[in-house]
């Protein structure tokens, strides 16, 4: 088996070309990425459900949109929480918070909430995640199914995630921002 290069902490923005309805305009972040698989959560998803509804401690910590963001069609019954911890790329890690890339972490959601209340920037709880077996993903992106990218901290806390699709590929510096403009539904054209 050949070597995998770790895509943790970057994006993978569908193409237009996904046909999986799963991840259509789907914006990933990838939490976790070895050869033996890989786990993200879909950062555009979210759902009318409170985070104060599920997991109420958490809930004033939670960014806007205050809701639970469906992460992917895996384990919709369990709950992952990420944060931005500013200054947290090169600062130590509080209790609660395991760090991913860079300022990127996931949140303990059994620690009680008020241990990480001074340190968090922003926090997402995700029901359910995206997941890859050893291979798979790769697979996909020799298929042409995914753009990867950089992630910045401000993905995981967009206010508009109905927009991220679009403004993830407009800020790319190559002819991915022209992908920006592809409309929803191209029979129209």
């Amino acid at each position: 088996m050949t070597e995998v290069s770790s895509l943790t902490g970057r994006l993978l923005v569908a193409t237009p070309a996904l046909a999986d309805p799963n991840f259509d305009r789907a914006v990933v972040l990838l939490l976790d990425h070895d050869e033996e698989g890989s786990l993200g959560v879909v950062l555009n998803r979210p759902t009318p459900v409170g985070v104060g509804d599920i997991l109420e401690g958490w809930a004033d910590l939670a960014g806007e949109p205050g809701v639970v963001f469906q992460g992917g069609p895996v384990s919709l019954d369990s709950a992952l929480g990420v944060a931005v911890i500013p200054g947290g790329a090169t600062g130590e890690a509080p209790l609660g918070w395991r760090r991913v890339h860079g300022a990127i972490g996931l949140v303990d959601l059994e620690a009680p909430p008020e241990l990480l209340a001074s340190a968090v920037g922003s926090l997402r709880i995700f029901a359910g995640y995206a997941g890859w077996g050893p291979g798979q993903l790769e697979d996909e992106l020799v298929e042409g199914a995914w753009y990867v990218v950089e992630s910045e901290p401000g993905d995981v806390s967009s206010p508009a995630p109905e927009k991220l699709w679009r403004s993830v590929l407009r800020r790319q510096r190559n002819e991915l921002a022209m992908v920006a403009t592809y409309p929803d539904d191209p029979s129209l054209n």
